[in-house]
């Protein structure tokens, strides 16, 4: 069975409506980056941060696994596929994809401020954290997410993963953010490399196989090109 390794990024989630963060439109036009996503913005304004982490969760819980996701999920029974995503959310886990490496975090889950083994899992009844919601051992609760200024603790086993392709598939990201975009450049050479996303991307490597789709269309396509 062949190892497909799947990196997903905002364009996988866009057809569910979740909103990007680079788009125009996007999160990032209502929210400053260093405001409610660094470290620092954390420290500064708490609640803030904790509010539009919430705020996502609502938004989260509402949404539904798009035709890509569940598409994903289906080619399970060819294919060994392990899914990278850059995405907080859950859709690939809605879709019953079992292989799903979060890197920059999940939004389902929270973490102590100061004992960072400490992570519990929220579910639909309890969403939201405040100030004052603490860990068993009486830290504060902040998201589980990676902010931008942090290590991605999860990098070194995505790299792992990528190595182990026979066949690489990059689903609706924009290869700006690093170390994320760099995973491409670990796959081995001369493996086929799908690159599926609307929008123009170029991958800094030789023989790309480009699907100028969305997450839906462009997964579509893909399965009948593997089929061939």
């Amino acid at each position: 069975m062949k190892k497909i390794v799947v990196l997903t990024g905002a364009g996988m989630s866009a057809e569910s409506g979740i909103a990007t963060f680079r788009d125009s439109g996007g999160l990032w036009n209502q929210y400053k980056i260093e405001d409610v996503a660094t470290p620092e913005g954390f420290v500064k304004n708490p609640q803030l941060v904790l509010d539009f982490y919430n705020m996502r969760r609502k938004e989260t819980l509402a949404a539904k696994p798009n035709l890509g996701h569940i598409e994903l999920a289906e080619m399970q029974n060819d294919y060994d596929i392990s899914i990278i995503t850059q995405n907080v959310d859950n859709l690939h886990e809605k879709a019953g994809s079992k292989k799903v490496l979060h890197l920059h975090g999940e939004l389902m889950k929270v973490q102590s401020t100061k004992y960072l083994d400490l992570i519990y899992e929220l579910n639909a009844d309890n969403i939201e954290i405040n100030i004052g919601d603490t860990c068993e051992r009486g830290a504060q609760l902040r998201p589980y997410i990676v902010w931008f200024g942090e290590a991605v603790p999860m990098m070194e086993n995505a790299i792992k993963t990528v190595q182990t392709a026979d066949i690489l598939v990059v689903i609706g990201t924009s290869l700006n953010v690093y170390p994320a975009a760099g995973l491409i450049n670990y796959a081995p050479s001369g493996i086929p490399v799908y690159l599926i996303d609307p929008n123009e991307v170029k991958a800094q490597r030789a023989g790309v196989i480009y699907i100028k789709k969305g997450a839906s269309e462009g997964v579509k396509e893909l399965r009948e090109l593997l089929l061939q």
